[in-house]
C-alpha cells in the first residue's frame, strides 16, 4: 500500500510502499477515505515532544520506528475482516478511535483506552491515515457517523474529542462565567464550538494572530483577544474580569502562565497542547487561590459517541475544512506549521 510517511524528522513527507495490513482474530482493515491534519502529526515529523527543563521526549522512545505515517483522524470504509473479526460489515464507513491501548488492562476494559499504559495509537506509535490503510484490533474502535459529513467526521477523532474531554473537566459552570480558551487553530476553534455545544455562553478566546478573531466569533466565542504575556494578561483582567476556568490548547510555557495569571480563586486550568515548556508553579499561591492544574490526554471512546451524537443532533458548530488530496500531504503539514490553515485541513483519498 501507498504511505505518506515521515522518514527523516524534519524531511518532505514522502510516498513509500509498504505492505498491505492483513488482519488476523478480531482485527479489522480500514481502507482511508478522509484524515485530518493536526499538530500531533507535527510533533510526530519532528520526533518528538518538548518536555521542559532541557528534556526531549522522542518518538522513537513511544516505540514509533521510520518510516511511519502520521494522522490520527481517520474516516475509512472496512475492507477486511479477520475470522474473528464480528460487529462491522465490509463496506461500512466508520470514524476509527485511534487511542488504541493494549487491550488487555482496567483502563482499555473501561474503554478509556486513552489512559492505557501501553497504548498503540495509530498515527502516533504505528501507522496512521496518512497511508492507504490502518489495521484496528476490534470493531469497538469503529464508530458509525450517519448523518455527518465525512470529512467533519474525520476531525471528531482527535480535535473534537479532544475539546470534548477538556470541556468536561471545567463543567458544570455556570455559562455566564468567563472560560478562557487559549489558541484558535482548529483544536481551539473545536473547543470554543463544544463549550457552546455544551451550553456555555462566556467565551473568551485569546491567540497570538489577530486574523483568527473571525472565525474564533463564528464558531461561538464572546470575546476574542490577541497579543502573548502581561499584553494578554492585562487585556483579558481589564475587559473581561474574573476568569473562572481556561483550557490551553496551545500547551506552552507562556500560554500557561497566562492561563494561571488570569484565573480567579477556585479557577482550573486544563492543559491540552503540547507545545512544550513548564508551567513555575507558587506552592503557597496556588493553595491561597484554590487553584487547580488538570492534564488532559485525547479522551474515551464512550466521549467520542457523545461527540459524534452532539454533531449527528445539530448541537455541534461545524470546524471550518479545507479538504487537500492526500499527495498533498507534506504541503499539509508546512501550511500547518507556518499558522496557514483555518480550521482542519482534511486530507481525501488520491491516486
Amino acid at each position: 500500500m501507498k504511505v505518506w510517511a515521515v522518514v527523516a524528522h524534519g524531511a518532505p513527507l514522502e510516498c513509500v510502499e509498504l505492505p498491505d495490513p492483513e488482519p488476523i482474530g478480531t482485527e479489522i482493515v480500514v481502507d482511508v477515505t478522509r484524515c485530518g491534519v493536526c499538530h500531533s502529526d507535527l510533533h510526530l515529523w519532528h520526533g518528538g515532544y518538548d518536555l521542559g527543563g532541557g528534556k526531549f521526549l522522542k518518538v522513537a522512545d513511544r516505540g514509533l520506528k521510520l518510516p511511519a505515517a502520521p494522522g490520527q483522524e481517520i474516516v475509512g470504509r472496512v475492507a477486511r475482516l479477520g475470522p474473528d473479526a464480528s460487529g462491522v460489515s465490509i463496506g461500512d464507513e466508520r470514524v476509527v478511535y485511534p487511542w488504541i491501548g493494549c487491550g488487555q488492562c482496567e483502563r482499555c476494559a473501561a474503554e478509556e483506552d486513552n489512559l492505557c499504559l501501553n497504548q498503540r495509537s495509530l498515527g502516533a506509535i504505528v501507522n496512521g491515515g496518512f497511508a492507504r490503510q490502518v489495521k484496528v484490533p476490534h470493531a469497538r474502535y469503529l464508530l458509525p457517523f450517519e448523518g455527518i459529513d465525512a470529512s467533519l467526521a474525520a476531525t471528531y477523532a482527535c480535535s473534537g474529542l479532544t475539546a470534548y474531554a477538556a470541556a468536561q473537566k471545567i463543567l458544570p459552570l455556570d455559562k455566564d462565567k468567563a472560560i478562557l480558551v487559549i489558541g484558535a487553530g482548529g483544536l481551539g476553534l473545536a473547543g470554543i464550538a463544544m463549550l457552546r455545544a455544551l451550553g456555555h455562553e462566556s467565551i473568551v478566546s485569546l491567540d497570538l494572530s489577530p486574523a483568527k478573531g473571525p472565525a474564533a466569533l463564528a464558531a461561538g466565542a464572546s470575546r476574542f483577544f490577541h497579543g502573548s504575556g502581561d499584553d494578554a494578561i492585562r487585556q483579558i483582567q481589564s475587559d473581561v474580569g474574573p476568569v473562572f476556568a481556561a483550557i490551553d490548547f496551545v500547551g506552552a510555557s507562556g500560554t500557561a502562565a497566562v492561563a494561571m495569571a488570569v484565573l480567579t480563586k477556585g479557577g482550573r486550568l486544563v492543559l491540552v497542547g503540547v507545545h512544550g515548556g513548564e508551567l513555575t508553579l507558587s506552592i503557597a499561591g496556588a493553595i491561597f487561590k484554590a487553584q487547580s492544574v488538570h492534564g488532559s490526554l485525547t479522551g474515551s471512546i464512550p466521549e467520542l459517541r457523545a461527540v459524534l451524537d452532539l454533531a449527528r443532533r445539530g448541537k455541534l458548530a461545524p470546524t471550518p475544512i479545507l479538504e487537500m488530496p492526500k499527495h498533498l500531504a507534506d504541503k499539509a503539514v508546512h501550511d500547518l506549521e507556518r499558522g496557514d490553515v483555518t480550521g482542519r485541513i482534511v486530507l481525501t483519498d488520491s491516486a
